[in-house]
């Protein structure tokens, strides 16, 4: 399923863009919004990105298209199967080709065990041409799966959620702000918070008009025109 179609990202679009990314989930609806608008609505449009969606559900089982099953051992919830899992990334995999022949995607499956993601990981994902990201369900996938068809493991924080699909968002969103020219101006993202540039420290604060507002005024070294010392402290200011 191409997101251009079924949300409605801008018609605008040129062939062999500069990433692709695939995302497997079970709603893909979940994500109008927030790779609709804005930024990554832009930098689609204008053909440094391309998001397709892929419903799991097409490749489930029988008539009401079953993508899980109860787990071996017992316990609590439900395990989503890796023959229906496997078979929609291979076919995902195939389909990603007719851009990328001869290359195979960087495939990333989102759980609590995964490694944090940090800027440093999103400016190097950044750098691969196609992603492949798995948006798991319930008490997670099958781990046959992971050991054999997933190249790595990812959390955004030490807590759970209801499955993959916010992960899938933030990852996006934070890789597509390194893609040249999503930004527009190149040296945006290279001093924002935690970029090599700034020593992977939080920004220094920002000012803008008016001069003083209720009392407070901006730092009048911001106001002097001297950018070595403007430079300066915005060093200082890196926490």
């Amino acid at each position: 399923m191409d997101v251009l179609r079924c949300l409605g990202t801008p018609t605008k679009f040129r062939y062999n863009p500069r990433m692709r990314v695939d995302i497997l989930t079970l709603f893909p609806v979940m994500f109008q919004g927030p790779l609709t608008e804005s930024i990554l609505a832009r930098a689609q449009g204008e053909g440094l990105l391309t998001i397709k969606f892929h419903d799991l559900r097409e490749f489930g089982l029988g008539n009401y298209h079953q993508v899980d099953d109860s787990p071996y051992g017992g316990g609590a919830g439900m395990v989503m199967r890796a023959d229906v899992l496997v078979t929609a990334i291979e076919k995902v995999t195939e389909l990603g080709r007719k851009d990328f022949p001869r290359r195979k995607p960087h495939r990333i499956y989102f759980s609590p065990r995964g490694r944090k993601l940090k800027q440093a990981k999103a400016e190097r994902l950044a750098k691969k041409p196609w992603l492949l990201l798995l948006c798991g369900r319930y008490e997670g996938i099958d781990q046959r799966v992971i050991d054999g068809w997933i190249d790595e493991e990812m959390s955004i924080g030490d807590y759970v959620l209801t499955g993959g699909e916010l992960p899938a968002m933030v990852l996006v969103d934070a890789v597509a702000r390194q893609i040249p020219g999503v930004l527009g101006k190149e040296e945006s993202a290279s001093q924002e918070s935690f970029s090599e540039s700034l020593g992977r420290k939080k920004e220094y604060p920002h000012y803008t008009r008016p001069e003083e507002f209720r009392g407070t005024k901006v730092p009048s070294v911001l106001l002097s025109g001297n950018h070595a010392e403007i430079e300066k402290w915005r060093r200082e200011q890196l926490q």
